[in-house]
């Protein structure tokens, strides 16, 4: 058992800060703008922030439970009247976050949080509500955590420093563990051959088309999406980006520790996906569907965590339930799609933190991906190194990789979205300093395309002759 712990707990840590119960500003008051969206109207609050507004919890997709658990999410379930948009919506079920290590204290000792199968739910904050003719700039934010942990409201996450720039903040969440990632031959007979796995992609590809087709009723431009995510949602970020399904969808993509040119995370082949679901499916004696659609997600955790117990021997990195190329999402790695230039074609920002998880390799990745942008014709991206070695005494927690110190992986949180308040660490003004730089560089590029600004030091892409690398320090 002890093992089993040690394993899950690097699994979890490995690829993202562990999400909060603390899902709404420190204070709230006033009521938001009723405005209309897919399935009917919906009700917010008004945030602390003089102007901006924030709707919890609106349903993207069906509940997908009962007969949905392993299909594509489904269109909105329709509701009468208007709906609550105050409180804070189920997480995805999940394992991760144990107390006492690293990532918990650092971002999970606020209250408990509910989860729930029935999780397609996303977040707005806007400072221009119900202003149709607004069209500003949007950022749809993919939470990490290995693809099988955290949610859209983990306690570091706050859309206030980038609605007080101008730009609306969207966070999602999405199938995870084997409910989001679970492929087996079974499930791809059942799709008409057509591959099986990928539900958290599907669903975050559902959110996003959601937000083209009602953010101007938040005042959002649907021209003008950037995606952005950290970790296992920088991941999923590169898939979006890589897929057939969104091309033309987004114009800009922001990808933190854990994307580039052969870099951490790439999907796996659909036969390896099917055969390692078989292979849970014999060694915890399950032969049917209808058996595992009759399993509590409780159960379905534990089978995950049994496996990845046995099978990881001692790889950090073993996500044995992740991105799957499907046949249709994702049509080939992420690395056969962007060396045939079939990635979109849109501006990027892409970066790391200096005692991240393999920083060398996510370095070169990242320097890599964007001289092949610039081999093609395309714009090449703008690469950032957050290096702030934060204040306040650190756990020294060992993990696969190295100690847990410094500009550790997510670290950069808490100053992207200006909420270094809610940190347990002493900061210091020149952190707030970083923290406002980083979100006008960061609203700058949603804007844009390019972080550049009056305010901000100039940050130049990198380029074959100038491999150019922002330190945020």
């Amino acid at each position: 058992m002890k093992k089993t712990a040690q394993t899950l707990a690097l699994a979890c840590l490995s690829l993202a800060a562990m999400f909060s119960s603390c899902s709404q500003p420190a204070a709230m008051g006033g009521d938001a703008p009723i405005l209309g969206v897919t399935g009917g109207k919906v009700a917010g609050t008004a945030c602390q922030t003089q102007g901006v507004s924030l709707y919890l919890g609106i349903p993207y997709a069906a509940p997908p439970v009962g007969n949905l658990r392993w299909r594509k999410p489904q269109p909105v379930v329709a509701w009468e009247g208007v709906r609550d948009c105050t409180q804070p919506p189920p997480a995805a079920p999940q394992s991760c976050g144990q107390p006492g290590t690293f990532y918990w204290k650092e971002f999970n000792q606020q209250k408990d949080t509910l989860f729930s199968e029935d999780c397609l739910y996303l977040n707005v904050w806007t400072p221009a509500a119900g202003q149709k003719d607004a069209k500003l700039p949007v950022v749809m934010w993919i939470h990490g955590g290995g693809f099988s942990g955290g949610s859209g409201l983990e306690y570091e996450f706050d859309g206030e420093a980038m609605a007080s720039q101008g730009v609306i903040l969207v966070t999602i969440n999405y199938r995870l563990g084997l409910l989001g990632f679970m492929a087996h031959p079974q499930l791809t007979a059942e799709n008409g051959g057509r591959g099986s796995g990928n539900y958290g992609l599907f669903d975050q590809l559902a959110a996003l088309k959601w937000v083209r087709t009602n953010i101007a009723a938040f005042g959002g431009d649907p021209d003008r999406i950037t995606l952005a995510g950290q970790s296992a949602g920088a991941g999923s970020v590169q898939a979006l980006i890589s897929s057939p399904l969104s091309r033309g969808e987004v114009a800009g993509a922001i990808i933190q520790s854990g994307g580039g040119l052969s870099g951490l995370l790439s999907p796996c082949p659909l036969a390896e996906a099917e055969r390692r679901g078989a292979e849970l499916w014999e060694e915890a004696g399950v032969t049917s569907l209808e058996e595992m659609r009759a399993l509590t997600p409780e159960q379905l955790n534990q089978m995950r965590e049994d496996y990845v117990a046995r099978h990881s021997e001692g790889n950090f990195l073993f996500m044995p339930f992740s991105m799957t190329v499907d046949g249709e999402l994702l049509t080939a790695t992420f690395d056969e799609t962007a060396r045939a230039g079939r990635q979109h074609d849109i501006s990027y920002m892409i970066g790391y933190t200096s005692e991240d998880i393999l920083p060398d390799v996510m370095s070169r990745s990242a320097l890599d991906w964007s001289l092949l942008l610039e081999e093609q014709g395309r714009q090449p991206a703008y690469v950032y190194r957050f290096s702030r070695d934060l204040p306040g005494d650190d756990m020294s927690e060992e993990s696969g990789w190295s100690l847990i110190q410094g500009a550790f992986h997510s670290s950069e949180l808490w100053y992207v979205f200006g909420t270094l308040g809610r940190s347990w660490r002493p900061m210091e003004e020149h952190d707030y300093d970083l923290s406002r730089q980083m979100v006008a560089y960061w609203t700058n590029f949603a804007k844009t395309g390019n972080p550049n600004g009056e305010s901000v030091p100039q940050w130049r892409p990198c380029t074959a002759d100038d491999q150019y690398v922002v330190e945020l320090n």
